[in-house]
């Protein structure tokens, strides 16, 4: 593993100064910390569980900027690195504060050196949706937390105290993770039923994400102890078997996941009747082969 973190000083030019390297000592700077130890516990999910080394497979070194922008509200992966911001003080505080963040934005990393799913409509709420599961698979790995004991919930921790919610989306129950004043009510679905048709947000893809998460989450629940192992690695197997295009769509994935639990664990097996029932909890009819 090779971590590289640099400092923007709120500037917008990347990569900005690097502060620290693999090995090197913590500089006092809390965002930098959090963003190493982060890198570091995403790289850790991926080696130890699914033999992946890094990102690409390929050892590629994970580099992260952060103090990105004036007041910026958002992290992001670019293509090459993670980005932070260290938020508006009013609603947003440091994005590197939420592991779930990190792991959620180095998976997109992840989802483009496999499956490729185009980041528009269906497609692109999966690819939200495998960042919102592995984001909270790599907080779960690092503090060893059952499906039972999880939070379930993505980016906790980086509102400030003003707002009226606990995160930024729940995979357990989505459109419950905020309902505040300024920033409206968690609009997300957690039912194919409401599935929204949308131009905003690359055709709704933080917004439909919702509708795999809900059954993601009931599939781990249902298989309960570490989601890693079971539930996970059926959505890792899924990612990286080749079953999937770039522009796949819900029916198409549910297929493929409840193919890659019957390859994994076993046609009839608990894993595969889990996957089944998650995706009939959230209405979503897996395609025929």
């Amino acid at each position: 593993m090779s971590r590289a973190i640099s400092d923007a000083q709120t500037g917008e030019t990347l990569p900005g100064i690097l502060v620290r390297s693999e090995g090197e000592p913590e500089t006092g700077d809390a965002s930098v910390t959090e963003a190493y130890d982060g890198l570091g516990y995403t790289f850790a999910l991926f080696w130890e569980v699914f033999e992946r080394d890094s990102i690409d497979d390929r050892s590629s070194p994970l580099e992260a900027t952060v103090h990105f922008g004036s007041l910026y509200d958002n992290a992001f992966w670019d293509g090459s690195r993670m980005v932070f911001g260290d938020g508006d003080g009013e609603i947003f505080t440091g994005f590197t504060r939420s592991l779930s963040v990190i792991g959620h934005e180095l998976a997109h990393g992840v989802t483009e050196f496999t499956a490729g799913l185009v980041y528009r409509g269906q497609s692109g709420a999966l690819n939200e949706h495998v960042s919102d599961v592995f984001g909270a698979l790599v907080e779960q790995h690092a503090w060893r937390q059952t499906a039972a004991e999880a939070s379930w919930l993505v980016g906790e921790g980086i509102f400030t105290d003003e707002v009226e919610g606990n995160a930024l989306r729940s995979l357990k129950a989505p459109g419950t993770a905020y309902d505040d004043d300024v920033l409206g009510k968690d609009p997300q679905p957690a039912h194919w039923d409401d599935f929204i048709v949308t131009r905003d947000d690359n055709g709704g893809v933080h917004l439909n994400s919702g509708i795999p998460n809900r059954a993601f989450w009931s599939i781990a629940d249902t298989l309960g102890g570490f989601a890693w192992e079971r539930a996970g690695q059926i959505w890792y197997d899924t990612l990286t078997n080749g079953s999937l295009t770039p522009r796949s769509e819900f029916s198409e994935f549910a297929a493929a996941t409840i193919a890659a639990a019957v390859a994994r664990f076993g046609d009839g097996s608990d894993e595969q009747r889990a996957v089944e029932a998650g995706w009939a909890l959230v209405g979503v009819v897996p395609a025929e082969a």
